[in-house]
C-alpha cells in the first residue's frame, strides 16, 4: 500500500518500523525531496531501505539527498561510494566529521578530498588545511608553501601519529621538515624527534638539541640507520659513549 499512495496520505508510513512497509514507502514514486530527506533523518533505517531510497528518481535529481545518503551510518558502501564524486569538497569534509559514518567510508572520502584538492585555489587549500581531517592535512604537506604548511601543522585533527608517519617520507619537502623541527607543538614529541633526527633535511642544530633527551637504546638504533648522514651518526655514537661512560663512573662511585 505504501508504494503507491498519494504523497498526502503517506504520512502514517514515515513512522513505520516494519522493513517491508519501509521498502514499499521508499519505492513510492509520489515522494518528493523533502520526504526522502525526512526518511533519511531516521538512523534506524535498514540498509535495504537506503538502497531503495538511492534508486528513487528524486534522489537522482537532489544533491541534498545524495549528501544525506553518504552521511547516513547504515548506507551500504556500494551505494555511498559512487555518490562521492558528485559532492562538493567541503561537504566531503563534513562527511569525514560525521561520527556515524563508517571508518572505511571515511578513508575513501579522505582520498577523494586529496584528489579534488589538487585542483582548488590556494585560499581554499589553506582553509582545507585548517578544517580537514588529520589524514587530509598530512596529505597536503607535500608543498613548499610555508603559509599552507603552518596551517596544516595547526590543524586540530593532526596527531603525533600522522606527523611521525609523514616525517619518514623521503619525498617530504625540506621546508616541511624544517618547520616541524622548529614548531614547539611537534618538535617536543619524542617519536617525532626520533623521526626528525633520521630525516636528512632536519637542521643539524636542531638534531643536536634533540639528542640529549633521547634514550641511549634509541640512539644506538639510530646509529645503525645507514640512511642518516655520516656526521650525525658519528656525533650520536660519541654522545652515546660519553653517556655510557658517565653512567659507569657514577655506579663506581656509588659502590
Amino acid at each position: 500500500m505504501a508504494a503507491f499512495v498519494p504523497r498526502h496520505r503517506a504520512e502514517r508510513f514515515f513512522r513505520e518500523r516494519v522493513k517491508e512497509v519501509l521498502l514499499a514507502l521508499a519505492r513510492n514514486p509520489n515522494l518528493q525531496e523533502p520526504d526522502l530527506l525526512r526518511l533519511l533523518e531516521r538512523k534506524d533505517l535498514p540498509p535495504e531501505v537506503l538502497h531503495e531510497l538511492a534508486r528513487h528518481k528524486e534522489a537522482a535529481k537532489s544533491y541534498w539527498v545524495k549528501l544525506a545518503l553518504v552521511r547516513h551510518p547504515r548506507t551500504p558502501r556500494l551505494v555511498s561510494l559512487p555518490i562521492l564524486k558528485f559532492l562538493h569538497l567541503f561537504d566531503l569534509v563534513r562527511v569525514c566529521q560525521t561520527p556515524a559514518v563508517p571508518t572505511d567510508v571515511k578513508h575513501v572520502v579522505e582520498e577523494t578530498i586529496l584528489k579534488k584538492a589538487e585542483r582548488i585555489p590556494r585560499g581554499q587549500k589553506i582553509t582545507l588545511a585548517r578544517q580537514g581531517s588529520g589524514h587530509v592535512a598530512a596529505g597536503l604537506l607535500f608543498t613548499n608553501d610555508q603559509e599552507l604548511i603552518r596551517a596544516i601543522l595547526d590543524n586540530p585533527y593532526l596527531t603525533e601519529a600522522h606527523v611521525t608517519r609523514i616525517i619518514t617520507r623521503n619525498d617530504l619537502p625540506a621546508e616541511v621538515v624544517e618547520l616541524i623541527a622548529t614548531t614547539e607543538k611537534w618538535s617536543r614529541r619524542y617519536d617525532v624527534r626520533l623521526g626528525l633526527i633520521r630525516n636528512p633535511h632536519t637542521p643539524f642544530g636542531r638534531v643536536l638539541s634533540f639528542i640529549p633527551d633521547l634514550a641511549v637504546s634509541d640512539l644506538k638504533e639510530l646509529c645503525l640507520d645507514r640512511r642518516m648522514p655520516e656526521p650525525v651518526r658519528r656525533y650520536i655514537a660519541a654522545h652515546c659513549l660519553l653517556r655510557i661512560n658517565k653512567r659507569q663512573r657514577g655506579r663506581t662511585r656509588a659502590q
